[in-house]
């Protein structure tokens, strides 16, 4: 759609994303490296992330996974682009092996385990077994291996001092205990001094006693205590149910744990501990399957990551353009206007039109836009710079972005929306626009039309919202 007045034209998702194709080629038609633009997308978030404070916490079958290896080598990368990590391990399986081999078991109570003093004993080694694999797999540094010539201090230590969780309608549950207090300021130092910080799921008394904790519970109480920037669980693949989704928020998580979906222990306890980290300040709570290879990676260093999100605010949202955002949306504009598919328009012009523009942003990155141009004296308003990034085609956000500027109009108390394009006439068509003559511009519109680019009117009268069924 052309704009004479404004220099803004409306695209639909199979043009841009076309266009986008097209102007990611090198000058001599080859296409770009994938590795190159793969990085280069990469950039922002190395940034974002470096000297950032990130507590993670995996189960003790992790450790047992053959897999582990290339898991510790994403640890190491992280530390190595200057993130600050916390490592929060289980040992469950490894509890439950040395309690078989004594003919014990684990005992839970409405699912929280009782601890007594042989399991006491098991909980202690297997600990302290996981802490030493952890350690020696971020000592390797073989050459033509991902840690070579990487020097990895890692700072474990009395770092969590526990309660016991006393007896709880009747049961005693003895040496299984509670998060009591974080050493926050030995851990800054640690951190501080460039090392990795390693925490098993114990805690200690002032009393000398040892008590038995949850790996997620430590996690949450850790992430708190140093105010961490993000608190991520690694989720074994049966608990990482479906239903989780991209993201959710508090009040999606709190429907979860009260409604009837089935979710496993481990489940249901990371998202109490998650919910509970975001209502004491951790922004954002990243939940991960963790067999999947590279997830983590996937989920710190790309737009849409690889797991589930859960904060207390959207991660996307539809909302109105500020100046901030004017260079990201000349960004997001740019190629389309090298091929020729919108006018181009200085930073100057866009500045003073701000007020106009509606977009959807998404982790500081710009994934539609549109702006809405009102001629009230003729109860219409001009639909200009509809436009999707190429990567979120066929996902909707184009119709919502569209109804919502539709809401905006009549909220305004405007009768119709049109639209000029020459290129994306089906798009609107098969959105309820119908072909209309010059003769249904306002005056000011006519005036300003631009015949040599033939730009095709398109009307869409709109409905009262009180009469939509």
């Amino acid at each position: 759609m052309s704009n004479p007045q404004s220099g803004h034209e409306a695209l639909d998702i199979t043009t841009i994303d076309n266009a986008i194709s097209a102007a990611g080629d090198q000058g001599d038609g080859k296409p770009s490296d994938p590795f190159v633009a793969w990085f280069r997308q990469c950039t922002p978030y190395v940034h974002a992330h470096r000297d950032r404070t990130f507590v993670i916490c995996f189960g003790g079958e992790a450790i047992t996974d053959p897999g582990f290896p290339n898991l510790v080598h994403d640890f190491a990368l992280l530390h190595g682009l200057g993130i600050r990590l916390v490592l929060v391990h289980g040992a469950r399986p490894q509890i439950e092996q040395r309690l078989a081999r004594q003919s014990a078991e684990m005992r839970y109570v409405k699912g929280l385990r009782v601890t007594d003093k042989p399991a006491l004993a098991c909980v202690k080694e297997a600990a302290g077994v996981a802490r030493v694999e952890i350690e020696a797999l971020l000592s390797l540094g073989l050459a033509n291996s991902p840690m070579a010539g990487v020097r990895i201090p890692v700072a474990s230590g009395n770092f969590v001092t526990a309660r016991p969780l006393g007896v709880l309608d009747g049961v005693d549950y003895q040496h299984t205990g509670a998060v009591r207090r974080i050493d926050r300021a030995a851990l800054r130092q640690r951190l501080e001094a460039k090392a990795v910080a390693l925490i098993p799921p114990l805690g200690y008394s002032p009393t000398g006693e040892v008590f038995n904790l949850s790996a997620a519970d430590v996690a949450c109480s850790t992430a708190v205590a140093l105010g961490a920037d993000k608190l991520i669980f690694l989720l074994e693949p049966g608990g990482f149910n479906p239903v989780l989704g991209p993201q959710l928020l508090l009040s999606d998580v709190d429907q979860l744990l009260v409604g009837e979906t089935a979710l496993t222990e481990e489940t249901a306890a990371v998202l109490r501990a998650s919910t509970e980290a975001c209502r004491r300040g951790i922004r954002r709570v990243h939940l991960i399957n963790r067999a999947r290879d590279g997830a983590l990676l996937r989920e710190l260093f790309t737009r849409d990551g690889s797991g589930t999100l859960i904060s207390s605010e959207p991660f996307e949202e539809l909302r109105p353009a500020r100046l901030d955002d004017v260079a990201g949306i000349l960004e997001f504009l740019a190629p389309l206007e090298q091929k020729g598919l919108l006018i181009s328009r200085s930073r100057e012009r866009l500045e003073s039109d701000i007020g106009q523009f509606q977009v959807t942003e998404r982790d500081g990155t710009i994934l539609s836009c549109a702006a809405l141009f009102p001629h009230a004296d003729a109860g219409l308003a001009e639909l200009a710079c509809v436009a999707v990034h190429p990567e979120y085609r066929g996902t909707g956000r184009g119709d919502r972005m569209l109804a919502h500027m539709e809401q905006l109009a009549r909220r305004m108390g405007l009768r119709g929306l049109f639209v000029l394009t020459t290129q994306t006439a089906h798009w609107f068509r098969e959105r309820g626009f119908e072909p209309a003559g010059l003769e249904v511009l306002p005056e000011a519109k006519r005036a300003s039309y631009r015949p040599e680019r033939n730009s095709q009117v398109y009307l869409k009268w709109l409905a009262d919202e009180s009469t939509i069924p």
